[in-house]
Parts: C-alpha cells; structure tokens; sequence
C-alpha cells in the first residue's frame, strides 16, 4: 500500500547547494526569507529630502513645478499621479518621484520641506527631520527673487543664522555625520581631471587644495542659492537705469559670500528653468540610467547664471569687474552670520531667561555701516525707502500716517462745492444779460477773444451754387435784419449811420445818364453816311 504522501526523488537546494532529503519546514523559511528581503530592498526608492527656504507659497510653487520639468523634455507631468502642495502654513510638505529619461523608472523619491518665514519660533520644525539617516541625502535650498533684489543678504543672513542654530541644536550622531559630509562636499570635483572626468584617468585621484576663502564656514549640508524670475533683470534696466556695474556687484557679492559654505548659485525663470534640475539631482546623487547630463558653469550671460559647487575661486570672482574687496567682504561676512544671543540653543543646565529669550535692539557694525548687509544695501538702494511714508505724517500725535474722509462725507462737501460754482455761473450770467440789455454796446472779454480769433484766421467761406459767400456776413446781415424787425415802434427812427446823403445819389444818376447820352451822339456822328 502506497503512502497517500508522496515524497520527492530529488533534494531539496539551499544557498550553498543541496539539502538533505527530508529537510525540515524551518530551514526552508530561513532560506527564503533572506532571499526575499534581499528582493524587497533591492527595489526599494532611495530616498532624498531637500529643505526649501524663503519664497512665498506662489514662488515656492514656480520653484517645484521648475524641479519637476526637464529642460531637454518639455512634456507635462501626469496630473493624476501629481502631489498636493502643504505649504499654506509654517512648515509644508510634498514630494515628487524623480523619473527617468524615458519617464518609466522611478530613480529616488524625493521629500521637500518649505519653509517661508526665517522666524525663530518656527525653525524647530525642522529641527525632527534632521538626523544622520537623512543629513547624507539632504539639500538645502535658499530661494530669492528678482522682484526685491536689494533684500537678499539680509535674507542670506537670516536663513544662514537659521540653519547655523539648528546645527548647534542637533545631537553628537548628527554632527559626526555633518563632519563626514564636509569632507566628502570638499572633496567632490575638485580632482585635476575636473567634474566631467571620465574616472579612468589618473588625475582623478588628484586632489585640487582649497584656496582662499573657500569652505571658510562650512554647513555640513550641501546648499543651494536659487534667484527666480531672472525675466525681471530687462524691467530693472528699463525702469530703474540699472546699469551692468550693478548686476555685476550684485553676482560677485553673492559669489563670495556662497564660496565661504562652498554653495552653488543659478538664476531662474519660469519660462525657462535652465539647469535647476540637473543641479539638484547631481547635488543629491540621483543619476539617470540612461543619460548622464553634465553642468557647465555660466557666468557672462546675465540672466541664466550657474555656479556649480567646488568651481568659484576669488581669481574668478576678481575677472567679473575690478575693483571688487573679496577679502573685506568675505571677513566681514563671517562677522554678519554670527548667530544672535537669543537664536543660540542653551547649553546642558543652562537656563535662558525669559527676557533674554527675545530679540533685543543692541546697536552693531551694521548700524554703523560697517556690516556686509549695510555696504550691499547701501549701493543697492530699495526704492520703496527712497521716500519713506513716515517721514511725510511724523508729525501727527496720533501716529497716523494719512487719515481718509469716509466716502459719503467726501461725497457730500463735492457737492456742496458744485452747488455754489453752478450758482456763481448764473449769476454772473444774469450780470452779462442785464448789461447787455442796458448797453447794445458792451463787449465781454469772450466776445473780444472772438473778435481776436476771427481777425487771425480770416473770415470763414463757402461756395455757394458756384458763388463765393462770405459766412460772417452773411450771418451779420441775418443779425441785423432780425435786430430791424424787433425795433420798438416808440423808438426813434434813426438812420444808420452808414447811410449817403440822397442828393449824392441824384448826381451819380445824372452823370450816368449823361454818359450814355454823350456815348450815342458820338458814335452817331462817327457812322458812315448813306447806312
């Protein structure tokens, strides 16, 4: 009698080879389970995170949409497979799947954290989503616009401070990882052979030293410095008269100051992002599989300016324009990011009073002048304080800059105001009328600017059934007929004045008849006899 279990002939295969036959049940789990968390974590996403300050919800939008487009691929993203946008409020939140060329495999997912306001009473938000599992994969994004360029190093200065109390803050594990990051920032394509190397050369494994001023302050944590709408650059010129000296100290000054935390610059539009997403995916290590893009730097074409990390130098920052102090600039910088008493995080036992806590109004260098922000806000002026509002009303006790009328009470004095202008008109027009009815003679000053208008450019004509009539005289006769008929018959007849003495009349005739006379006898006289 046949077991109703059979068994099989052939043994069972493990990792190293054959098993036994009759392996147990167990060593069968064992041996897949290892087998398919290998699988599972070989198709897991890996994972990036890229802390995005500044902007406004509206530019931190443009920002993501232009992280999102591919230069060389202007195809749509797919809307239903597109995140929502938190970021109404403090902290917000997305993320986005970083695609391939060929828009089928998902290369790394990407977690973006954006924060709009450099106030302190927000930063420890951030403060949990910095750790040594993320610190490795992260990218800090500072965002700056074109529509308020004389802000941007007190915004640099802000957000630098930020994330200098936040470094300070975070525990042992997290600042070792920031120190292995900076070696590794350091060292990243400063070889001979350049960032495009092939890595077969042996100048790859040469190391360029850093030179002066590079890396002075480093952050641990890879940062990048984004100018969006680099459109509004023609609008400055235009508007304003800015020239080229000013946009070219605008670039060397942020040069500079991003060549102290070895940071990468680029300028944006919406229209055209440029190598924005080249530049985060090659900062974060997310390569393609299919294409490999290289960053070439730009720094003579106004408007699509890139300097990738590890590239700038104080000799390049000098050829831009002379004249520049890259060493004042860049002392004085370390001085301006020195974190304020009440953004430092307290140290073990040490208790910060509560009136210590908030910001005080201490005078510094920058109020002096002698500040990196005073020297760059002092040649980039803000307009918007050109004239300042205060100044006009600083007299009024209530502190009230411009008191309006409610629009009803402003309404009702207009009104007023029309009424007597419309009685002032009738009553001076009952005052011509009535002088004019006394006196046919009297002449307002509209008449006599008439009367100047007439003589200047002649009288007006028009032809008439072929003949020329004389429009003024005609309507003079017109107006002096009308004046005949509406005589009084009690008012005496006077003649005109222009009227001739009768017996001048008489003797015209009689000369005239006497002419014809004398022009028949004589040419009587003059016919041929015998007619």
């Amino acid at each position: 009698m046949t077991s109703a279990r059979r068994s099989s002939n052939f043994p069972t295969r493990t990792a190293a080879g054959y098993d036994r036959p009759g392996s147990s049940d167990q060593d069968k789990e064992e041996i897949w389970k290892p087998m398919l968390d290998n699988i599972s974590s070989g198709k897991r996403l890996p994972e990036k995170s890229l802390l995005v300050l500044g902007g406004t919800p509206e530019t931190q939008r443009e920002f993501l949409e232009s992280v999102s487009t591919d230069p060389n691929n202007r195809r749509p993203p797919d809307r239903g497979r597109k995140p929502p946008i938190a970021n109404q409020f403090a902290l917000g939140y997305t993320y986005q799947d970083v695609l391939d060329t060929d828009h089928e495999d998902t290369l790394a997912r990407l977690s973006l954290y954006l924060l709009a306001n450099p106030s302190p009473s927000f930063t420890p938000l951030i403060k949990p989503y910095l750790n040594p599992r993320t610190l490795p994969h992260m990218l800090v994004v500072i965002l700056l616009d074109w529509n308020h360029p004389w802000l941007w190093i007190r915004q640099l200065r802000d957000w630098i401070r930020v994330l200098r109390s936040l470094i300070l803050s975070l525990d042992m594990a997290s600042k070792e990882v920031l120190e292995e990051n900076i070696s590794t920032l350091q060292d990243k394509g400063r070889s001979v052979g350049g960032t495009e190397a092939s890595g077969n050369s042996a100048l790859d494994n040469v190391k360029v030293p850093l030179g002066p001023g590079e890396w002075d302050e480093p952050l641990g944590i890879p940062l990048c410095v984004v100018c969006q709408n680099a459109d509004k650059i023609e609008g400055l010129e235009r508007e304003r008269g800015w020239k080229e000296e000013q946009f070219d100290f605008i670039l060397q000054y942020l040069r500079t100051i991003l060549l102290k935390h070895g940071a990468s610059l680029v300028y944006t539009m919406p229209s055209a992002p440029g190598s924005l997403q080249t530049l985060i995916h090659s900062t974060l290590g997310i390569k393609s599989l299919l294409k490999q893009k290289q960053l070439k730097h730009n720094v003579t074409d106004r408007d699509r300016v890139l300097v990738p990390p590890n590239w700038d130098s104080w000799a390049k920052i000098r050829i831009l324009r002379e004249g520049f102090d890259v060493e004042g600039l860049s002392e004085k910088w370390g001085v301006d990011i020195d974190i304020p008493r009440h953004m430092k995080p307290p140290t073990d036992g040490e208790v910060v009073p509560e009136a210590e806590s908030a910001p005080k109004e201490v005078p510094d260098e920058e109020e002096q002048g002698n500040s990196a922000t005073s020297i760059y806000e002092d040649t980039i002026h803000n307009p918007e304080q050109d004239f300042p509002l205060s100044t006009l009303h600083s007299k009024q006790p209530n502190g009230v800059e411009v008191e309006s009328k409610d629009a009803q009470a402003f309404l009702a004095e207009q009104l007023s105001t029309l009424e007597l202008l419309r009685r002032e008109d009738e009553n001076e027009q009952k005052i011509k009328n009535a002088r004019k009815k006394d006196d046919p003679a009297y002449r307002t000053w509209a008449d006599d600017v008439s009367g100047v208008v007439e003589e200047h450019i002649g009288p007006v004509q028009f032809n008439m059934g072929g003949i020329q009539v004389n429009a003024d005289e005609m309507v003079k006769r017109l107006q002096d007929r009308e004046a005949n008929r509406t005589v009084s018959p009690e008012a005496p007849l006077t003649p005109p004045a222009n009227t001739q003495d009768p017996k001048m009349d008489n003797d015209k005739l009689m000369s005239f008849f006497s002419g014809l006379i004398n022009k028949g006898t004589n040419s009587a006289s003059n016919s041929p006899r015998g007619a």
